[in-house]
C-alpha cells in the first residue's frame, strides 16, 4: 500500500514543479543577477526559500509506474527492471521473449 503512495506522492511534486516553476525561475534570475543591488539580490532568496519545497525540480525522482520503485528505472518504458521482468515473463510486452532468466 505504501508504494502507491509514493506514486500519489511523486505526481503531487510533479504538480508543485509545474505551479511554482515560473515564479522560481524569475526569483533565481533576481537572485543571480550581479548588477541588482545585493539587498534585492538577498530578498529574492528569502522568498525563494520560503516556496514550498517539492516546489523544486531536484525534489522529483523517477519511480516505476507500476510499484512505485525508485532504483532501476527504464525511462523508455518508465517501469523498473522486477516490473520488467515479471511483465516480460508474463508475456505481457510485446517483442519481449523470455530468455535464460
Amino acid at each position: 500500500m505504501a508504494k502507491k503512495s509514493m506514486i500519489e506522492r511523486e505526481k503531487k511534486r510533479e504538480r508543485l514543479v509545474a505551479k511554482y516553476a515560473a515564479k522560481r525561475a524569475e526569483l533565481k534570475e533576481i537572485a543571480n543577477d550581479e548588477s541588482r543591488p545585493m539587498e534585492e539580490r538577498f530578498k529574492a532568496r528569502l522568498k525563494l526559500a520560503k516556496l514550498p519545497r517539492n516546489s523544486s525540480a531536484t525534489r522529483l525522482h523517477n519511480r516505476c509506474q507500476l510499484t512505485g520503485r525508485p532504483h532501476a528505472y527504464y525511462r523508455k518504458l518508465k517501469i523498473s527492471r522486477i516490473a520488467l521482468r515479471e511483465l516480460g515473463s508474463a508475456g505481457q510486452i510485446p517483442g519481449m521473449v523470455k530468455s535464460s532468466w
